[in-house]
């Protein structure tokens, strides 16, 4: 029996499945067959993964159209939760205020598509943060967390203990970080094998 929660003895196997059409944000679908689920299909974004979870009775057709529909589903509800730069900056204002007392005051905050190595980027002299486009679609908290981690910038400059020190004020900073991580580590994972191409 294996380690994996997910393989426990009894339990379907999970179907990883090649990139989803483009546009989708993601580079993975893990397709997870259910015997307790009867009718219903759900879907979620796992990092960089979309999980869609269907009955395990399913035939191959219907899993291929419930996964073109959950894709659709989870994009709409996304585009929907995206902040352009204006909100942006008013996130990065409210932030300022409830966790720096509103020292942390930045002349522009926006969304650059540039940045594939780093979530976020200051220049304090000129008071700018620059978030990374491949937050979007990510949960708020960790983009908070990127916001904050800029704006402390603008009080430290470096990563010494003091600028840590700030950051502890966030109550999900690590909970954040371990998020990035793992989306960092993901990333670096081989493709599955034996992943079946449609």
């Amino acid at each position: 029996m294996s380690a994996d929660p997910l393989h426990r003895a009894g339990a379907p196997p999970r179907t990883p499945t090649n990139p989803p059409p483009s546009g989708s944000g993601t580079s993975a679908i893990e397709v997870r067959r259910s015997t307790r689920r009867r009718r219903t299909v759900s879907a979620y974004r796992e990092g960089d993964r979309t999980v869609v979870l269907i009955p395990a009775r399913m035939s191959e057709a219907e899993e291929r159209r419930w996964v073109s529909v959950m894709l659709d589903k989870l994009a709409a509800q996304e585009s929907k939760r995206v902040l352009g730069d204006a909100e942006l900056a008013e996130r990065a204002e409210r932030l300022s205020g409830q966790y720096f007392e509103g020292r942390a005051r930045p002349a522009s905050v926006r969304w650059v598509t540039n940045q594939n190595t780093r979530w976020g980027s200051c220049t304090p002299s000129e008071k700018s943060i620059r978030l990374s486009h491949r937050l979007q679609g990510m949960p708020e908290y960790v983009v908070d967390y990127v916001l904050l981690h800029e704006l402390a910038h603008l009080l430290v400059p470096g990563h010494g203990p003091r600028f840590w020190r700030l950051l502890e004020a966030y109550p999900r900073t690590e909970r954040a970080r371990g998020y990035l991580e793992g989306v960092v580590a993901a990333d670096r994972l081989p493709h599955v094998p034996g992943a079946r191409s449609e």
